[in-house]
């Protein structure tokens, strides 16, 4: 038996099998760090309240985002949205014309699903912008 014709025979089992396992692998990673972070901080704050009550200061309080579970992420603007829209919308029409010149309309539709996607951003940003517009002439 040829090592190859086997390996050849396996491969389309396993490449589905390792994408699985290194999503899931990624996943449980990235939820690991965020509580070794967390455990960190907690950990420092709770050495920087011992320290605090033997010299007798006031205990700092613990911060209210940590407790929360809260993320560090800005505020999306009304620009976001347009810059986002304008992106999907190009990126949409420049599959739809590279497929339609290489291969044909059909394979070009295939181009409209980020064209829409772009497209609600910029819904999305034309109703916030005629929403503040309103607020502000109020």
């Amino acid at each position: 038996m040829d090592f190859g014709t086997s390996l050849k025979h396996i491969m389309p089992f396993l490449i589905p099998i390792v994408a699985i396992v290194m999503g899931v692998g990624i996943g449980m990673l990235a939820l690991w760090i965020d509580y070794r972070k967390k455990r960190d901080i907690f950990e420092l704050h709770h050495k920087e309240r011992m320290l605090a009550i033997e010299r007798g200061m006031e205990v700092p309080p613990l911060p209210e985002a940590l407790l929360a579970g809260q993320r560090d992420e800005r505020c999306r603007t009304p620009g976001d949205d347009l810059r986002r829209g304008l992106m999907w919308l190009l990126v949409g029409l420049a599959i739809g014309v590279a497929l339609f010149l290489n291969r044909s309309l059909e394979a070009a539709a295939w181009g409209l699903i980020p064209m829409a996607v772009g497209a609600a951003h910029l819904l999305t940003y034309g109703r916030h912008s005629a929403h503040t517009s309103a607020a502000q002439a109020k």
